[in-house]
């Protein structure tokens, strides 16, 4: 176990002065905070919330003052709270490479203990620095991005915001079992970028279609390990603190409930919030939307069913049987939830048998199938387990 404690700096005494200023049911009454004498104990805890202040690769900037996002999170009410410590400022190195990897260190001790790290960046390509966690802990992932772009950049590009996921794609060893892109905005993107993913078997929404049915975006979340959430996703006028904001993008409302999806998922394990310029948050109602998003997904982990893979003796099967009477799915609809899986076969490693792997899936891919038509979902689900 490393020393946590060394990674960070506590918080500013009127933060964390909780006689002072909160009420019992506020966070900031709720929280274990790290202060100038205490640390807390993070291993009592089930999520911890950090703040990560690295700019250099976004022109986004950063700021030495007083959180914003931390002061309007610590006035929010919780009826009830699960168990979450405030660990600080996460120090930076004077080597980038070396606050990378101390990234790496901190989150995978974190997710090792059970610990659900929310992290409050920092550029967007602190994404990498948290994927390395997984690496290190040697386990395979689904990464959601919700982003206005794919990040891909060039080949020969440092890591930054703008290419960041293709060194996801080069890393060795490489942990990415899918990538999910969620609320892209077409002019913003290549076609021959949507078609690369598209062959890769990853997943891509529009924003367009996550507008028209925000529902469908529940079961990639119960598929998503590691969710990153660039604000510059969110609509201008909803986040303007971000200098890639674009006058269109997610409504307010739209990332909340993202982010409410994101807490029900029993898979995910780690979450950052990035691109956040508080020079730029002059009213401070983009920190007003952040704490709220984070609100939301304390709001959803409170409900989680502990339903990670379904508990087949406890769910309605249903065996979707097509025209050629040699293929079929079949689809699980849990009796505790009324959410859905698809079983998907594959052979295990030693080709001795076929084993069932679980993909979280909604209502209308059952749809589609009863009308003779493969999920896309399963498709490519089935392809990377081939």
């Amino acid at each position: 176990m490393i020393d946590l404690k060394s990674y960070f700096s506590p918080l500013e005494e009127d933060i964390y002065q909780k006689d002072f200023n909160w009420e019992s049911t506020q966070f900031g009454s709720l929280v274990g905070s790290y202060n100038l004498t205490e640390f807390p104990e993070f291993k009592f805890f089930e999520i911890a919330v950090f703040s990560i202040r690295e700019f250099e690769g976004s022109d986004n900037a950063s700021s030495d003052q007083k959180c914003k996002i931390r002061e309007a999170l610590y006035h929010l009410h919780f009826e009830t709270m699960p168990k979450i410590c405030d660990l600080g400022y996460f120090k930076l190195s004077e080597n980038r490479k070396d606050t990378f990897k101390n990234i790496e260190l901190v989150c995978k001790e974190l997710i090792y203990q059970g610990i659900i790290p929310i992290v409050v960046g920092g550029g967007h390509d602190l994404t990498y620095a948290i994927y390395k966690s997984y690496s290190n802990l040697k386990k395979s992932i689904t990464l959601t991005s919700v982003d206005k772009k794919f990040d891909i950049g060039l080949k020969d590009d440092k890591i930054s915001n703008q290419s960041f996921f293709s060194k996801i794609l080069e890393a060795k060893p490489n942990s990415l079992f899918h990538y999910s892109n969620i609320g892209y905005q077409s002019f913003f993107v290549s076609p021959l970028a949507v078609d690369m993913l598209s062959d890769l078997s990853f997943e891509t929404f529009r924003l367009g279609d996550v507008s028209s049915n925000i529902k469908d975006i529940e079961p990639i979340m119960r598929n998503t390990d590691f969710l990153s959430f660039d604000i510059s996703a969110i609509k201008h006028s909803y986040a303007s603190a971000n200098i890639y904001s674009s006058p269109n993008g997610l409504t307010g409302e739209y990332a909340c409930q993202i982010m409410r999806y994101a807490g029900l998922s029993d898979r995910l394990s780690s979450l950052i919030i990035c691109e956040y310029n508080q020079l730029l948050d002059k009213n401070g109602q983009s920190a007003q939307l952040i704490s709220q998003m984070i609100w939301y997904f304390i709001l959803g982990y409170k409900s989680r069913k502990n339903e990670l893979n379904p508990n087949v003796k406890n769910c309605i099967k249903y065996t979707v049987s097509f025209e050629d009477e040699k293929n079929e799915i079949v689809f699980y609809k849990s009796n505790l939830s009324a959410r859905w899986w698809m079983g998907i076969p594959y052979k295990k490693l030693d080709n001795s048998q076929l084993d069932c792997y679980f993909v979280a899936c909604s209502y209308s891919d059952y749809e589609q199938a009863n009308k003779g038509e493969i999920p896309l979902r399963w498709i490519r689900t089935y392809n990377k387990l081939a």
